[in-house]
């Protein structure tokens, strides 16, 4: 294929580098995000670059719209246009919905819903010949989960604000869509409290018989990207082995 540039925040682990590093495979140019760890970054960049694309990591709190701007400003100086964004960043406080505080409410909204709406106007830009943006959700979006309320509503958020943006940024083919996954063991997953619970419920209680594992949330950021998918606009693909089907 032509080259094309891709760009994922929160790059370097998890789910956002499964990704990052699928896309190097299939030859796509890629830059990542990353706030904390410049070694862990480079590690993905070297990974990245070993499949003979250009890769580059920035740092930037997707959190903070003047940060947006400079990420974008940034990847101008590594890339010439854009083709794939893929908005996976995400932070929140996991606590119960009355022992949170007004600082937990914005940092988590911040990072996980008002960064799609800032970012997704900065990469059309930057897409002259159409594109995709592709965002990560999560069940508790559609459900009640343990101490998940603030993550949990601003991942709904993510997913009506994609619905939106399916349709105004039509006009331009940019394709807008998200892939909402169960309980996928990263380390993200640490943070949770309850973690042990929420895996053993995987475990036991998915129809498929097994966990949610990153490649299949891959194969399915993946899938929206092709032209097999062209016409899926505005839609959360949801990745669960059935689990969000029961009780």
């Amino acid at each position: 294929m032509t080259t094309k540039n891709a760009l994922v925040t929160g790059g370097t682990r998890g789910i956002g580098r499964a990704i990052a590093i699928d896309l190097a495979k299939k030859g796509y140019n890629v830059a990542i995000n990353y706030v904390r760890s410049r070694s862990a970054a480079k590690e993905v960049v070297e990974e990245m670059e070993s499949y003979g694309v250009k890769a580059a990591a920035i740092r930037a709190n997707v959190g903070d719209r003047e940060k947006i701007a400079e990420l974008f400003a940034a990847y101008d100086e590594h890339f010439d246009g854009l083709d794939i964004f893929i908005n996976n960043a995400a932070s929140g406080v996991l606590r119960p919905a009355m022992e949170l505080e007004e600082k937990h409410w914005d940092w988590t909204m911040d990072i996980n819903a008002k960064a799609l709406l800032f970012c997704a106007q900065e990469a059309s830009r930057r897409m002259k010949e159409g594109g995709h943006i592709v965002s990560i959700s999560s069940l508790g979006s559609i459900r009640y989960l343990e101490n998940y309320t603030t993550v949990g509503v601003s991942k709904a958020a993510l997913e009506a604000l994609t619905r939106y943006l399916a349709v105004e940024l039509s006009v331009q083919n940019i394709k807008v869509n998200a892939v909402s996954g169960g309980a996928v063991d990263t380390e993200a997953l640490t943070h949770f409290p309850n973690r042990d619970e929420l895996l053993a419920d995987a475990k036991e209680n998915t129809p498929a018989g097994r966990m949610v594992q990153p490649e299949d949330l891959v194969g399915a950021v993946s899938f929206l990207l092709s032209p097999s998918a062209d016409m899926i606009r505005g839609q959360t693909i949801i990745v669960d082995g059935g689990r969000s089907l029961l009780v």
